[in-house]
């Protein structure tokens, strides 16, 4: 085997030549980034002219598609037969309000006393969700304890509607339990998260007060039995009735605003970003390359220097697996040919005329050559030392 080895590659010129950008070239290499730039930029604007009125951005908002909202809950209600009425007022509640539907209420922040006292008025069942300034008249006997953590929550509690959903995403708020006709689910510490009362309390409605919405959000609703457990609570009755109170009607224009006004300003900024990028990329495109460097060939490099690489890192990597199949693997092509066997010839084929050309015992040959992966690195030493005793017995015989 020969020592050393050489690599060389053909040289186009022995001098060396500068590189630069033409203005064809830089349009050539620009013009997919400036084309990708402004069809960026054009659905940046139409996104934002389209959705720049629409309902998004509000916590458990039924019609809301971001991770705070709950149009997907909506939207499984719907698949099970449950009709969701999203309402902002409390004249559509009554309209709506009868023994068959449902009131889900998370917000109560922006209601007068006079528009919670009708809600506490309606005959439909109430789903609170978190503490709100309506809580005394709409779940009376319920108050509220402690914070707790927003964690995932066996139900711990015989509930059907929480039992079997199993563990759920909830906390915020512990509640005190009134008593009888009353059960509390998702306790910890603190106290339990989810408060059903039903009875003397709250007349012919059922009342449930949960101290989170995490679970019935766009962002949770996949997760533990966060769905099961939304969709027990809220599809209860054939028509929930969604209060989302605080929308303001749109005000009418007067049909002087120009297309620039009508632009978020938000666009502006994303626009603005746009074009810083496009310049940073036009300069690292359009950057002069200087003269290229020529190196001159072929490179001399020793076969013991990279023998000795490969074997340094077989060891720093304790990879004895590799370094010992490398092994037998080298022997077997040296093998090969002076045992006058072909190219593919099988493990038992090499085994049975190594061992009759050394006259060693087939059962140590066989050993040597497709024995074990050697357990440590003196046993790989070993094994070395066995395939060149092979290789010199079978070479001298």
């Amino acid at each position: 085997m020969s020592t050393t080895s050489t690599m060389s590659a053909p040289r186009a010129s022995d001098t060396s030549a500068p590189v630069s950008v033409t203005a064809r070239g830089l349009w050539r290499g620009g013009r997919g980034f400036v084309a990708l730039g402004l069809l960026v930029v054009l659905v940046a604007v139409a996104t934002a002219l389209v959705t720049g009125t629409s309902t998004e951005g509000r916590r458990l908002d039924p019609a809301d598609t971001t991770l705070e909202g709950s149009k997907a809950l909506a939207r499984l209600l719907a698949d099970r037969g449950v009709r969701v009425e999203r309402v902002t007022t409390v004249d559509e509640v009554e309209r709506l309000d009868g023994p068959d539907s449902q009131l889900l209420v998370y917000d109560t922040w922006s209601l007068a006393q006079d528009d919670l006292e009708r809600l506490a008025g309606t005959q439909a069942d109430r789903l609170i969700i978190g503490v709100n300034s309506g809580l005394p008249l709409l779940a009376p006997g319920i108050t509220p304890r402690s914070a707790a953590s927003l964690r995932s929550r066996e139900p711990g509690c015989a509930l059907p509607a929480a039992a079997r959903a199993g563990s759920a995403y909830i906390g915020g708020v512990t509640f005190d339990v009134p008593g009888r006709g009353a059960l509390g689910c998702y306790a910890g510490p603190e106290g339990p998260s989810l408060v059903r009362t039903f009875g003397p309390l709250t007349g012919p409605s059922t009342v449930t007060v949960a101290g989170d919405g995490s679970f019935m959000t766009n962002q949770r609703l996949g997760e533990d039995g966060n769905a099961a457990l939304a969709l027990n609570l809220a599809g209860a009755k054939p028509v929930l009735i969604w209060l989302v109170p605080g929308d303001t009607p749109a005000a009418v224009g007067t049909g002087d605003a120009t297309p620039a006004d009508l632009i978020p300003a938000g666009v502006i900024w994303g626009v603005v970003q746009l074009v810083i990028a496009l310049l940073v990329v036009a300069l690292w495109r359009g950057r002069r390359l200087g003269p290229v460097v020529v190196e001159k060939l072929p490179v001399v490099v020793r076969a013991a220097e990279t023998a000795e690489g490969r074997g340094r890192l077989y060891r720093a990597r304790r990879a004895r697996d590799r370094a010992s199949a490398a092994l037998r693997a080298a022997s077997a092509s040296r093998l090969t040919p002076r045992l006058g066997l072909p190219a593919d010839a099988t493990p038992a084929e090499i085994v049975a005329a190594a061992a009759l050309k050394s006259g060693r015992d087939a059962v140590w040959v066989r050993s040597v050559m497709y024995g074990p992966i050697p357990a440590d690195d003196a046993a790989l030493v070993a094994l070395a030392g066995h395939l060149d005793t092979l290789e010199r017995q079978v070479r001298e015989s």
